[in-house]
């Protein structure tokens, strides 16, 4: 539900989201929010009580086309506005959205929306950070691609999403393509080595290097293996690895590798005289 449909369909009718539409496995609906006001001028926005600056969204029209896709579909639809008041979208509530039947999106504009149509359809609050924005448009562009990605046939293959950043809690690992060389940078050798266990073995070690150095924060709430804190707790060593940390995050590093469990070392045949 928007006021601009031609933006958001301009974002999602095109590339992956829009070849997964053509194939049938996913379909998106754009619902002008301005056909829905009975105002003969057409407007749908008017001054907010109070005083103030800027113009408030009117919830007639926000309702009513609300009511036409409930008679559209059958039923209610699970509606999301996107409102700097929200909680800050995150892989974790893409995933969450993805189980929703019938997700709507309500795109907000000018200085917001009436608040007594949020109470009347809207479920649930979502904000894309601590920015403000001119309108909800891209916010729900970047939600949408986020969810259908992640559908079944849209990309070749589950690894597409799984593997990349904060799906599984981590920021992903450096990617390179062709050719091995350029500029005097080389290809990392097990990348070529054509060996996938030495090849997983080192994306994820990569994926704990780059995330703790660049988002502490989610090394120490990721589901992480005993084999990630040991490999974790040897990388430390170098104090280098950690210098960029405060003080606090060292602390919080140092317990999360305490937990750690060191593999028991293999005992060597004593050979015979």
């Amino acid at each position: 539900m928007t006021l601009f449909t031609d933006a958001v369909s301009a974002m999602l009718d095109t590339s992956i989201i829009g070849k997964g539409q053509e194939n049938g496995y996913l379909s998106i609906n754009y619902h002008n929010i301005r056909d829905y006001t009975i105002n003969r001028q057409k407007q749908v926005d008017d001054y907010p009580y109070g005083g103030g600056f800027g113009m408030v969204m009117q919830a007639q029209p926000i309702c009513d086309c609300y009511k036409a896709i409930c008679q559209q579909i059958g039923e209610k639809p699970y509606v999301v506005y996107l409102s700097p008041r929200g909680k800050v979208f995150n892989q974790k509530k893409a995933i969450e959205l993805l189980e929703k039947k019938n997700l709507t999106l309500l795109c907000g504009h000018y200085e917001g929306v009436d608040e007594r149509a949020i109470e009347l359809i809207v479920d649930e609050e979502i904000s894309l950070g601590d920015f403000v924005m001119t309108g909800g448009e891209i916010g729900a562009a970047a939600i949408v691609d986020t969810v259908a990605r992640m559908i079944d046939g849209v990309l070749a293959d589950e690894e597409c999403y799984t593997e990349e950043s904060h799906f599984n809690g981590l920021l992903e690992h450096p990617q390179y393509s062709r050719p091995a060389q350029y500029e005097g940078k080389q290809v990392p050798a097990v990348l070529q080595s054509g060996d996938h266990g030495k090849i997983a073995k080192w994306r994820r070690e990569k994926s704990l290097e780059v995330t703790l150095a660049r988002r502490v924060d989610m090394i120490l709430s990721a589901p992480l293996s005993n084999d990630d804190l040991l490999y974790l707790k040897e990388y430390v060593k170098d104090k280098n690895n950690i210098k960029h940390l405060t003080p606090q995050e060292k602390r919080k590093l140092t317990l999360l590798l305490k937990k750690a469990v060191e593999k028991p070392q293999k005992n060597k045949k004593k050979k015979k005289n």
